[in-house]
């Protein structure tokens, strides 16, 4: 069964996101996971102040913990964090 990383996020640095994004997208690819949507987040029901919506999906839980936990991912975290606010969760497996 497939695993889904979401990611609510909320953007700070477009800069320091597009520094992210360029390493962040090819190590997803590199642990076999595929980007499944990005775009505006849209509330239906409850409340976060986040606004865009992250979709990953990965062959199995432990595929996108591994991709999470690994050491060129975990490299980056200071740029992401200087770029966006952020909830990662998964789920599936």
């Amino acid at each position: 069964m497939s695993a889904y990383v979401s990611v609510i996020a909320s953007p700070k640095d477009a800069d320091k996101m597009a520094e992210y994004s360029a390493v962040a997208g090819p190590l997803v690819a590199q642990y076999g996971g595929e980007l499944v949507c990005r775009g505006p987040l849209e509330t239906l029901h409850g409340e976060t102040s986040h606004k865009v919506l992250v979709v990953l999906k990965f062959d199995t839980k432990q595929a996108a913990k591994d991709w999470y936990n690994s050491s060129e991912y975990q490299a980056i975290i200071p740029t992401r964090n200087q770029g966006m606010d952020a909830l990662f969760v998964v789920a599936g497996d």
